[in-house]
């Protein structure tokens, strides 16, 4: 986490040393914004971590206002974070909730390996979570490094697997922008660097985590998580690395 205004210092400092992300294409320049709904089961057992629970997360994504959706596995090691996705028409969500089993066209659907994970592990809809991202790149001798900023952190609760519109909200962080830095292998020179200029501690840091707490839904249970719900709080500057 960083303070709106190193945030955007960072950003200016990273944009002259970094092109924009190609992914961005959808929105403007640098920028663009990510809507996601997050799977969980009753009792909420991914995020308290529970068995397997705690080392996969599922989630429909979509970027900007595309009539696109991606539906994601999210599967953490302790070495690295693989993802499984599938593209299909944000009309489609539908099928999550109203195919009838056993139905040909059912077993046909891209996403029916995730639907069947979703079932299979007793998991719904909880909550969506929006937010607007800068995202950058560039190349090192270990492939690509890739650097967000991610700031305008809301979060709505759901109960179905359809977006709401990107208005309201419950606000999760408070003059805050959420800084990740990705790269292979060893620490990239360039965000050496940056954590030096701009005095960054790296720690990680869920959205999903401070959805949850944020919308009610559980107590937080880590000191970051209860000082970023608390308006007006200041934290030290944290990058998510």
């Amino acid at each position: 986490m960083l303070p709106v205004r190193d945030a955007r210092e960072l950003r200016e400092w990273a944009r002259a040393r970094m092109r924009p992300d190609p992914n961005t294409q959808s929105g403007i320049g640098d920028t663009y914004r990510i809507s996601s709904l997050y799977f969980d089961t009753r009792d909420f057992d991914v995020y308290h971590k529970r068995g397997s629970f705690g080392r996969c997360k599922y989630r429909v994504r979509r970027y900007d206002a595309s009539e696109k959706v991606f539906l994601e596995r999210k599967l953490r090691n302790d070495h690295s974070v693989t993802k499984r996705r599938t593209v299909v028409p944000v009309a489609e969500l539908r099928r999550l909730r109203q195919e009838p089993a056993g139905s040909p066209e059912r077993e046909k659907w891209p996403g029916r390996w995730f639907e069947r994970r979703i079932e299979t592990r007793g998991m719904a809809p909880v909550c969506q979570i929006s937010y607007v991202r800068t995202a950058l790149v560039s190349e090192n001798e270990s492939g690509l490094v890739r650097l967000t900023l991610d700031e305008d952190l809301r979060a709505w609760a759901v109960r179905e697997p359809a977006f709401h519109t990107i208005s309201g909200g419950s606000p999760l962080v408070h003059d805050h922008m959420i800084v990740e830095m990705k790269f292979r292998l060893g620490m990239p020179a360039l965000f050496t660097e940056a954590l030096e200029k701009f005095r960054i501690e790296a720690q990680p840091i869920s959205k999903y985590r401070l959805a949850v707490t944020g919308l009610g839904y559980a107590p937080a249970t880590a000191p970051l998580e209860t000082l970023m719900l608390e308006t007006g709080n200041a934290s030290p500057p944290l990058a998510n690395i």
